[in-house]
């Protein structure tokens, strides 16, 4: 299924799949894209199911999280009980912190300085500054969402970073989850529990989405999706033909449980969007998918190579556009070519920061653990 690159064409178009329902959803909360130039194209229930359920989207992106943490520490080590957890926790701190610092050295200066969108809270009071060392903490250490549980919606920019707080989490207990349980039925085992368990929590929490959509144990079924299908895939091959059927059926429920929407499937919906992630993931035996793609489905997956940048900037691209238009206001006929122009705008920022900034710095903070991995390695040969 590699690239040369060591990537998934797939699982980039997967991801740019679901970063775009987030900026849809994200824009649409400020400006609203039912009532718009998209009415010409689309039916409007359409169009509200689309772009009000974009949170699907995060689940996806965590299927697809712990599907490539499995799988790559598999073709690491060989073995999950084997994870170096030195060199993991060095590599995901390479990848993660650097470009979310950057982000954070945007957005918190400029809600000290009381730039509307950066400063106040949803209810329009400024959050006092105090606050946001608080804040800021809450982002770096990973309990950002479990902060937005005890206050609420709070701040425009820093909001949207409730979900990195459940990826990071993972990160944390991952290896140590390997070590500690060792075989890999036993993770399996570990993976169906929580794939059970988390529509129980969702089920007691359904009357508040701080809880049912932010909180670990909603959105750690999801991940353990991921984890699960590499763990089996390697065991399960299915055939062109079975794996072409199961592709066809689980896109269609895919789609169909998006357009169903989130209110009134709080326990299941999420459940159903990740199966059906999980299932586009898999991949018969020594697969490829290196072939050239139509140039939508590249410029999609450009975009998913992009995913984490433009998650973490795209809310700042929006708060300036917020401060210029203020929410709510834009023109009918404005609304569609600003979204585009958002969705420009954000992902040519992230380009920038992931080629000039991100990705030199996640390899230089990745080469001190590969170097002490290779002198380890020829100590012990």
């Amino acid at each position: 299924m590699s690239t040369s690159a060591g990537r998934s064409s797939r699982i980039d178009f997967m991801r740019g799949v679901a970063i775009c329902s987030v900026l849809l959803l994200h824009f649409s909360l400020s400006y609203g894209l039912v009532h718009s130039p998209l009415e010409l194209l689309l039916r409007p229930t359409w169009i509200a199911a689309a772009v009000n359920n974009g949170n699907y989207g995060v689940t996806m992106f965590f299927v697809i999280s712990g599907y490539l943490i499995t799988s790559n520490n598999l073709a690491r080590y060989g073995h999950l009980r084997a994870v170096n957890s030195r060199q993991f926790y060095a590599f995901r701190f390479a990848r993660i912190i650097p470009p979310l610092l950057l982000a954070l050295v945007i957005i918190v200066p400029l809600g000290l300085l009381g730039v509307p969108s950066f400063s106040n809270s949803e209810g329009g009071h400024a959050l006092p500054p105090s606050f946001f060392l608080i804040v800021t903490l809450s982002v770096l250490t990973f309990w950002h969402n479990v902060l937005m549980q005890q206050v609420g919606w709070f701040n425009y920019c820093l909001n949207i970073y409730w979900s990195l707080s459940v990826e990071e989490v993972f990160y944390l207990t991952f290896p140590l989850a390997c070590r500690l349980l060792g075989r890999n039925a036993l993770i399996v085992g570990l993976c169906c529990a929580v794939i059970l368990g988390a529509p129980v929590y969702r089920a007691w929490h359904q009357d508040n989405e701080l809880f049912y959509e932010c909180g670990y144990l909603g959105c750690f079924d999801a991940i353990a999706v991921g984890c699960l299908v590499a763990l089996l895939n390697p065991r399960v091959t299915p055939g062109a033909r079975v794996l072409r059927t199961l592709r066809i059926v689980a896109s269609a429920v895919l789609v169909i449980t998006w357009l169903m929407g989130i209110d009134g499937h709080e326990v299941f919906g999420f459940s159903i969007i990740a199966l059906c992630t999980g299932a586009l993931l898999i991949q018969p035996y020594e697969s490829s998918d290196t072939g050239r793609r139509a140039f939508p489905l590249r410029g999609m997956g450009w975009i998913g190579r992009h995913s984490y940048e433009i998650y973490l900037f795209h809310g700042i691209v929006l708060a300036g556009l917020r401060n210029w238009i203020p929410k709510g206001t834009m023109p009918w006929a404005w609304k569609l070519p600003l979204f585009v122009m958002f969705v420009a705008v954000s992902t040519a920022l992230a380009a920038l920061v992931a080629r000039y900034y991100a990705e030199p710095l996640n390899a230089l903070l990745r080469l001190q653990p590969l170097r002490s991995s290779k002198q380890i390695k020829q100590i012990t040969v």
